[in-house]
């Protein structure tokens, strides 16, 4: 089991992932969309601890990840289990933003907009994790001659949510502070957990989404 805790600085975040999720794509936010990002940035930044958490395994018995993860996983010769989070640390200063005092001067409002920052920018941070996760994991299997696939997580490309009430048990309590409802909604919200494929004849497709036929995805947006 590999586990770390990393820093806002460790994360080398493009401001451009958040205007992304915000949709603005190739456009510039006006100038009080920028300060307001700004503002939370340099806020986030002084107690920022993202987490990883990940280990390498040749079993993958008892899972149904539906036909298009199985066809991306099928040359694999192991799997990496991993959970990575934004921290609960992250996961309070997003409800802070939740339910604003109703005022006469605007305050609520404002408080929605920054609640909508929070989500975007949490987003991108734990993207950012996950990103560095990789990082870490290719450095170990280099060592191997392995390459590695894209990441999947239940709930995109057929993988049933639920199939989270298997997939954490195996961490044996290394979740990284992250817990799941009955639902399989991770604790923080800014998680994601999943598989990745291992192995020589594995390959890293550079996009992915004509694979999957998830239409609200978040990632498909940023095209």
């Amino acid at each position: 089991m590999t586990t770390k805790e990393l820093t806002y600085n460790d994360l080398d975040l493009n401001v451009k992932e958040i205007y992304d999720l915000m949709g603005y794509g190739d456009s510039r936010p006006d100038t009080e969309v920028v300060a307001e990002v700004d503002t939370m940035l340099a806020d986030i930044r002084r107690w920022l601890r993202p987490r990883m958490s990940f280990f390498v395994t040749r079993d993958f018995e008892g899972f149904d990840v539906g036909r298009i993860i199985s066809r991306q996983l099928e040359r694999a010769e192991a799997y990496c289990f991993f959970i990575c989070t934004a921290g609960e640390e992250y996961q309070e200063f997003m409800e802070q933003f939740m339910k604003p005092e109703e005022d006469t001067s605007g305050g609520a409002c404002e408080d929605m907009f920054r609640a909508y920052l929070a989500h975007s920018i949490g987003s991108a941070l734990v993207e950012r994790c996950a990103d560095k996760m990789e990082e870490v994991l290719q450095a170990q299997i280099d060592k191997l001659g392995w390459h590695r696939t894209n990441r999947f997580s239940p709930g995109y490309c057929g993988w049933h949510v639920m199939e989270q009430q298997k997939l954490f048990p195996l961490f044996k309590g290394e979740t990284c502070g992250v817990s799941l409802t009955e639902s399989s909604l991770m604790m923080p919200i800014k998680s994601v957990s999943g598989v990745i494929g291992l192995g020589k004849n594995v390959r890293y497709l550079p996009y992915t989404c004509g694979l999957c036929n998830y239409e609200n995805c978040y990632k498909r947006k940023k095209r």
